[in-house]
């Protein structure tokens, strides 16, 4: 298995518009909508100063993503991140791949000059809670 963690491109909104709903069906405060989901995707792809999409690979093939919003926090006085929307394909899952995943977040966070970084997860969602445990 080759494994690999970059940026987004366009060419992989489609994959990630798949992953968000595979994560919104474990939520119960979402619904899946390809065409908000593909907007969304979108915005945030053609404006990086708003944020990062990064896509996990696995054999050249989108297997998991993860949104990092970039915001402004006025206790730190600079930048933060707002990690959200991380997701491992449901196969990939328990290789300890969600777990890179996010460390490459963290770590382009940290070389960013981003001294914190803001987690959301649905409250509902047990797997997803028990992994960021």
């Amino acid at each position: 298995m080759n494994t690999a963690i970059d940026f987004a491109t366009p060419a992989d909104l489609e994959a990630m518009a798949d992953l968000l709903a595979e994560l919104f069906t474990l939520e119960s405060d979402f619904q899946p909508e390809r065409g908000k989901q593909l907007r969304g995707l979108r915005l945030i792809l053609e404006n990086p100063q708003i944020g990062r999409l990064f896509v996990l690979r696995v054999d050249n093939q989108v297997a998991g993503m993860a949104n990092a919003l970039i915001t402004i926090s006025t206790a730190e006085g600079c930048t933060v991140l707002l990690l959200e929307d991380v997701i491992v394909k449901a196969k990939y899952r328990g290789q300890k791949l969600g777990r890179c995943l996010v460390e490459h977040v963290l770590d382009w966070a940290r070389d960013n000059g981003m001294p914190r970084v803001t987690l959301l997860a649905d409250k509902d969602n047990s797997p997803t809670l028990a992994f960021y445990e």
